[in-house]
């Protein structure tokens, strides 16, 4: 499963958790400042301060597949509830951003450009939105099965339902660097 906001957030050494559970970093990881200015290097035009910095999904083996995935070219989008970045104090993806994209140990490896977000019900994610997340077997179906745990887990105890109706922010991106 991939999408952001548990997988906005990091973890491990020198990250908190917080009461309401998503994670959020105590400090950040030197290799995003230096992932960055590697970047810049390159493209002056970039903004001079690093984006935000995530890792995908809400477990090590996870995040690190799609990072993984990310870097091969398979995964060219990601899906977040609008719940849970409610519930962090994230705000939607917007056309345009960067991101930076962490292993779960928080080492930053990837730098991301939205390309498009999309909101829509958790029940009109589509086909192809789901083979360009480029997880598990590519199918409508095992996107659904994954993404519906993936919610429940993260929204449990929120107060939130997790049925047709959950609104996502099917976010599009392109991999920027390294390439």
């Amino acid at each position: 499963m991939a999408k952001r906001f548990a997988m906005t957030s990091l973890n491990g050494p020198g990250f908190v958790e917080l009461a309401a559970g998503p994670r959020y970093p105590a400090r950040m990881h030197p290799s995003i400042g230096q992932l960055w200015a590697s970047y810049r290097a390159v493209n002056a035009d970039a903004p001079v301060e690093p984006p935000a910095a995530f890792h995908f999904c809400d477990n090590r083996q996870d995040a690190d597949l799609c990072l993984a995935l990310v870097l091969m070219g398979a995964k060219r989008a990601t899906a977040s509830s609008l719940a849970e970045l409610r519930l962090a104090g994230v705000p939607t993806p917007q056309p345009g951003e960067f991101s930076i994209v962490t292993d779960w140990a928080g080492e930053a490896r990837a730098i991301i450009r939205t390309c498009s977000v999309e909101i829509t019900r958790f029940s009109e994610v589509d086909e192809e939105f789901a083979r360009a997340e480029g997880e598990g077997d590519g199918t409508l179906a095992w996107w659904r099965e994954a993404h519906r745990a993936y919610y429940e887990r993260v929204l449990a105890g929120s107060g939130h339902l997790v049925d047709d109706d959950l609104e996502i922010a099917c976010e599009r991106f392109k991999l920027v660097f390294p390439l």
